[in-house]
């Protein structure tokens, strides 16, 4: 085999400078001017911003500031006046000049670390070090780093130790781990930088204002039309291996029976009979172009079973590039049945991770393109033959998407009315509304959000609540009440290829039928429930130039119910019920951990401590499985809780696949705790509005199931 690119690195001295193309700066430039006369926010490109620039640039290059030093801020500060000018005239060095050094500092840094490896550490000293260091200052000077870093080195050792490996083990764990890091410094390109850079200048004027390189924009594309042609597998990056990380059903990966999860791809050969380039330390973007390529071409792979060895015989596999529908991301359903006194419910979940739409498809006059708001159609339709009693729309997570199929979505609910407003800017407000003449159901409805349900998700979630026809339950969403558009830059520039990019701007503010924002404050639920997000450092209000919440006047529209009645009676049957119910319980407590642990950005180099603050934590979980096993023995469903579980001070790639995938059962274990209390919350809320007028929604014809 090649020596590897971790190796070769530490051989090859200083890492390459980075220079920008000329096509770059032009795209920089051109960006300036859209910019600066058309984002709903016009901020002038000029002195301040450019300061704001840099600024944000630096903090996207080293967040947690380990690399740089005082010095070389001051030095990038010198320079923040001429950014504006420099762009104007087309000039990036000032911002390749700061990543060429922020390379040679990874460089320096992970040199050293590999140095210090040599040595041992006294765990016995008491002395702290912090691992969160955003808001902390830059070191002074190199001795000041290097003391840094000589902490994150022997809280690195520490972990490992405490697992319970040996000296040779870690110092071998750790060697390769900063070797891997190490090799990251010599993979970076021109459009890397520039990807970096325009984005910080992006988000300067608005958070969700980004620049998107050509790469960066075909995968938006991908991801919106959810289909592309390749093998059908999830890919990711494992000590310097892309690995399959995920067999699509239907793929032509899975349906050769050849692949598994966990194989290595060491080459990639376009054709059956074509050169194999080797792909052994290669970006992992980079491996993904090779593999995807025209539907029904061959593409040929060299394969590394997962079970085997390095210096292990290897395999060639010959596939055929096919359409693969990325069903993981498009809309499901499941049916849950509750218990709700001496009758059982059956209430049907939708889960949308996003509101996606194939543009091209329905573009082209295609009449079975995909998009959210067909696809969970025809899933209400089967959900109605099955005769639920309710339906729960999960949209935790989903970050939004296409605005006409949160309409379209919305529609299916309450039919034909506004759904939601937008301020251009100038001002002008335009109301959106769906003209379904009658919703697809209209029996109970819930739609159970979090921190991480954003834009069409809040529009969705916001347009039921206003209309009162269905309970929100969850956490407070995230607060994007903004408009973006795509900009093709090449476009604009009538270039024959993609050079520029694309611009996702900002230019419009959504409202909510009743006048308000979701901008800012998100969508507050009806009926609370606990979560493990961080809303310190996750959402629109963790944003330091977030458009502020403002209202406009309300649309017209009638109300089909009143929710604010009904939610102090869930709440009181929630409490009621939560209070008995073991596994909500464990999971409150683990919310309450997650949060104590979050606010923690320092922690003890002395392994004594740490091993009484371990033993703490190992008492907590034998409590918790002792509780578990008492459920189990009487007969109740009980959580599987590893009362072994531990910190073993690997990284996320340095874990074999199965604890990685053991972890991931863990976490959905507790996203079903939420859903399942879910399902009961719109099972009392069918129950009070079918047996009290009061809370009854009022009553709309509905389309009868095909």
């Amino acid at each position: 085999m090649a020596i590897s690119t971790a190796a070769h690195a530490l051989e090859s001295g200083p890492p390459p400078v980075l220079t920008p193309l000329q096509q770059q700066a032009q795209a920089a430039h051109l960006s300036a001017q859209f910019l600066t006369r058309f984002h709903y926010k016009p901020v002038k490109l000029d002195d301040a911003l450019a300061e704001k620039i840099i600024n944000r640039y630096v903090k996207s290059l080293d967040p947690e500031k380990f690399f740089f030093i005082q010095s070389d801020i001051d030095q990038f500060t010198a320079q923040t006046s001429k950014l504006d000018d420099a762009i104007y005239k087309e000039d990036l060095s000032i911002p390749f000049s700061i990543f060429n050094l922020y390379q040679q500092r990874i460089v320096d840094r992970l040199t050293y670390a590999r140095e210090l490896l040599k040595q041992g550490f006294d765990f016995s000293q008491k002395e702290e070090y912090a691992f969160v260091r955003d808001k902390e200052p830059w070191p002074k000077t190199e001795a000041e780093s290097r003391d840094l870093w000589r902490k994150r080195v022997k809280n690195d050792w520490l972990r490992l130790k405490l697992a319970g490996k040996k000296d040779p083990a870690i110092r071998d764990t750790l060697s390769k781990r900063y070797e891997n890091s190490l090799a990251r410094a010599y993979k970076y390109k021109s459009d890397d930088v520039f990807q970096i850079f325009m984005n910080a200048y992006a988000t300067s004027i608005e958070p969700h204002t980004d620049y998107l390189g050509t790469t960066a924009a075909a995968d938006f594309d991908i991801a919106m039309k959810l289909s592309l042609v390749g093998i059908g597998a999830v890919l990711q990056e494992r000590d310097e291996y892309t690995t399959i990380r995920e067999l699509v059903p239907g793929g032509p990966a899975q349906l050769s029976g050849k692949i598994a999860v966990g194989d290595r791809i060491v080459g990639v050969a376009q054709g059956a009979q074509g050169a194999m380039t080797e792909v052994v330390g290669m970006r992992i973007d980079d491996v993904v172009k090779l593999i995807r390529g025209a539907k029904d071409t061959v593409v040929k792979l060299d394969i590394l079973p997962a079970d085997a060895g390095p210096d292990a015989k290897h395999k060639l596999l010959s596939l055929v590039r096919n359409k693969i529908s990325l069903e993981q991301q498009a809309a499901k359903k499941t049916i849950l049945s509750v218990k709700n006194g001496d009758s059982t419910r059956k209430v049907g979940v939708i889960t949308l991770p996003a509101f996606y739409e194939d543009f091209d498809a329905r573009g082209k006059g295609d009449k079975n393109y995909r998009s959210a708001s067909r696809d969970v159609a025809a899933l209400l339709n089967e959900l109605k033959k099955e005769k639920v009693d309710s339906v729960l729309v999960d949209l935790r997570n989903n970050g939004g998407g296409s605005l006409t199929e949160a309409v379209d979505l919305t529609g299916l609910f309450v039919g034909k009315g506004p759904i939601v407003q937008q301020r251009n800017a100038r001002g002008e407000v335009n109301v959106e509304a769906d003209d379904r003449t009658t919703p697809v159901w209209s029996g109970p409805l819930a739609v159970l959000i979090n921190r991480g349900s954003a834009s069409a998700s809040e529009i969705f979630a916001a347009a039921i609540q206003d209309y009162g026809r269905g309970v929100i339950i969850g956490e407070g969403s995230f607060g994007k009440g903004t408009v973006q558009t795509m900009v093709n830059l090449d476009q604009l520039a009538h270039n024959d290829k993609p050079k520029f990019g694309e611009l996702k701007m900002t230019i419009a503010q959504f409202f909510r039928i009743n006048g308000g924002t979701t901008q800012l404050r998100g969508v507050t639920p009806d009926v609370s429930l606990p979560g493990f997000s961080d809303t310190e450092n996750f959402g629109e209000s963790s944003y330091d130039n977030a458009l502020p919440w403002s209202e406009v006047k309300a649309a017209d529209y009638a109300k089909l119910g009143d929710i604010k009645d009904l939610a102090p009676q869930l709440k009181i049957r929630h409490d009621a019920r939560v209070e008995k119910d073991k596994d909500y319980q464990r999971f409150v407590e683990d919310v309450t951990e997650v949060n104590t642990q979050r606010k923690k950005r320092s922690i003890s180099l002395n392994e004594a401590d740490r091993r009484a603050e371990m033993a703490q934590q190992e008492a907590r979980l034998q409590a918790r499985a002792k509780d578990s096993a008492s459920d189990a023995a009487k007969g109740k469903d009980a959580d599987v809780v590893d009362a072994d579980a531990k910190d073993d001070g690997l990284q996320a790639n340095e874990r074999s696949l199965s604890a990685e995938l053991a972890a991931e059962k863990k976490a959905k274990s507790a996203k079903d705790v939420l859903l399942n209390e879910a399902a009961h919350i719109l099972s009392d809320a069918s129950d009070l509005q079918k047996n009290n007028p009061k809370f009854a929604v009022q009553p709309v014809a509905a389309v009868p199931a095909k």
